[in-house]
């Protein structure tokens, strides 16, 4: 089966030039508004780090140009277009993954339901590290990220038919695993290919649609690929775009015990 993967260059809005097809799932990594406090106490806030040694250059910068100014209304506004539309048979329904930060999760719930999605499942990913390196002396550190599944009316289509072939719980936790050495290490902010992995196995089939309108390091669609689904993302940043495309997008020069099977 042919399979597509497909990065553009551009703002997510400016998805009809593309004629891409509307998705089973909406999946992505949005910005979480944290300017000039991205790094916070992550040890890379000093060079070296080590705090002894001065302030780096990522001190008081963000991420990446544009996280501070995210607008979420206009997010879900343009998300709305890409995904499906509402199915009339149960079991076939699209939905919306959105990563964030917990003190977002709120806001995007109630915001969601202006724009249609009514509905909501909080997810909850558990690290065996921590960024928060600098606090570990101080206070507990955060050792879990954030994410919510939106939908509309009906419950969106749903694995859980595991290799015994038996249905089985899927709990609204994950266990975060980091990449080992077969992904590049793209973006600052980039999500385990196993997480996406999990969650793309559960609320799509092979052949089905996955966008990422805020593709990053082209993790999602990296991830969809071999699955089986197909992708397609956008990305503003031409530094990451080239990144992605050169480095976890170049499909041909992915190691054959890597491909996917369909």
């Amino acid at each position: 089966m042919d399979v597509k993967c497909k990065l553009y260059h551009d703002n997510f809005q400016n998805y009809k030039r593309y004629g891409i097809p509307k998705a089973q799932l909406v999946i992505a990594d949005i910005p979480y508004n944290l300017g000039v406090k991205a790094y916070a106490s992550n040890p890379m806030w000093y060079n070296g780090g080590d705090n002894h040694n001065g302030e780096s250059k990522l001190a008081a910068s963000a991420f990446f140009n544009g996280d501070g100014d995210f607008n979420l209304n206009e997010y879900f506004h343009f998300c709305g277009k890409l995904l499906k539309k509402e199915p009339k048979e149960r079991g076939k329904a699209p939905c919306m993954i959105v990563f964030c930060s917990f003190e977002q999760a709120m806001d995007l719930v109630e915001i969601g339901k202006k724009h249609g999605y009514q509905h909501y499942i909080p997810l909850v990913f558990c690290k065996n590290y921590s960024a928060q390196v600098l606090k570990a002396n101080m206070k507990i550190v955060g050792a879990t990220e954030y994410g919510i599944v939106m939908y509309r009316d009906k419950l969106p289509k749903f694995n859980n038919i595991g290799a015994d072939g038996k249905g089985h719980m899927v709990f609204n936790w994950f266990e975060w695993k980091r990449d080992g050495k077969e992904y590049p290490k793209i973006h600052p902010t980039q999500k385990p290919i196993a997480v996406l992995k999990r969650l793309i196995e559960i609320f799509t089939d092979p052949g089905d649609v996955v966008i990422d309108p805020c593709a990053g390091s082209g993790s999602t669609l990296r991830a969809a690929w071999e699955m089986g689904r197909n992708s397609y993302g956008f990305e503003v940043s031409k530094k990451f775009y080239d990144m992605s495309t050169e480095k976890m997008l170049n499909l041909q020069n992915i190691p054959q015990q890597m491909q996917m099977e369909v």
